[in-house]
């Protein structure tokens, strides 16, 4: 399969997975851009939610796929010049 059709491929998966709110392992792999090794150690470690109905394949909730990616941001130059100047503040009197 050449680079093209393996892309246009890929960006249809892509595109049904925007659509639903219930994501299979090889789906969440795709959404969430990572290593199956990578997944299933968090399914391991239960370090992310998923369910096993029928203990068979794996499902996730694009939710919580969004919450676990969205977690320990970083915070940018402006956010924590602020944080500084309100601790400051507080404990300066």
């Amino acid at each position: 399969m050449s680079n093209e059709n393996m892309y246009l491929k890929n960006y249809q998966r892509l595109q049904l997975i925007a659509e639903k709110d219930i994501l299979s392992f090889k789906e969440a792999l795709l959404y969430m851009d990572v290593s199956e090794s990578f997944l299933y150690k968090l399914t391991a470690k239960k370090a992310i939610r998923f369910t096993k109905p029928n203990k068979g394949k794996l499902f996730f909730e694009k939710k919580i796929l969004n919450e676990w990616m969205l977690q320990n941001p970083s915070e940018d130059k402006n956010n924590l010049e602020e944080h500084v100047f309100n601790h400051l503040a507080k404990h300066s009197k």
